[in-house]
């Protein structure tokens, strides 16, 4: 037994020293012990759904305008001039993909009013909602510019119910 506990003793009091686990009387020169430190826990963020809006859909009335348009290249263009006599009316669309690389697809059309040359231009990219319905408020003659790349747009212009 004397044969291991005195060089098991040495090895506890070198793990000891080691360890910085040595003080000397109550003044405390010696060297003081390192605090373990806590266990890090890292907060995984929760992927909540985001919240769905959904907008109010307009009721319409009569037509000015309802009308498809394949948009099958890059960067098509069409044009439309309406006169538009109600003060209250809406401009709808709804896109379809025409390809499946949706990054591709896009839609814009910019509304002139050609009386007062205020424009307004409403864009769609493959993250909004394929439907859109847009109020509008004053009469007056109006220029549709409409462009698209690899979509089909199916538009309607009419005036909107109460």
């Amino acid at each position: 037994m004397n044969r291991y506990l005195i060089p098991s003793m040495i090895l506890v009091i070198f793990a000891l020293f080691c360890a910085g686990c040595t003080e000397t009387g109550s003044q405390g020169t010696g060297i003081t012990a390192t605090p373990t430190p806590l266990p890090l826990t890292t907060a995984v963020p929760s992927v909540s759904p985001s919240a769905i809006t959904t907008l109010p859909t307009l009721s319409l009335g009569n037509q000015y305008l309802s009308r498809s348009y394949a948009f099958s290249g890059l960067n098509n263009t069409y044009s439309e001039q309406i006169r538009i006599a109600d003060p209250s009316w809406a401009i709808s669309y709804k896109v379809t993909e025409l390809t499946n690389t949706s990054q591709d697809c896009q839609f814009a059309i910019k509304v002139t009013n050609l009386d007062s040359m205020n424009s307004q231009t409403y864009t769609w990219t493959y993250l909004n909602d394929s439907f859109q319905q847009y109020p509008m408020y004053t009469p007056g003659l109006y220029k549709f510019a409409l462009t698209g790349s690899l979509v089909k747009v199916d538009l309607t212009v009419a005036q909107r119910l109460p």
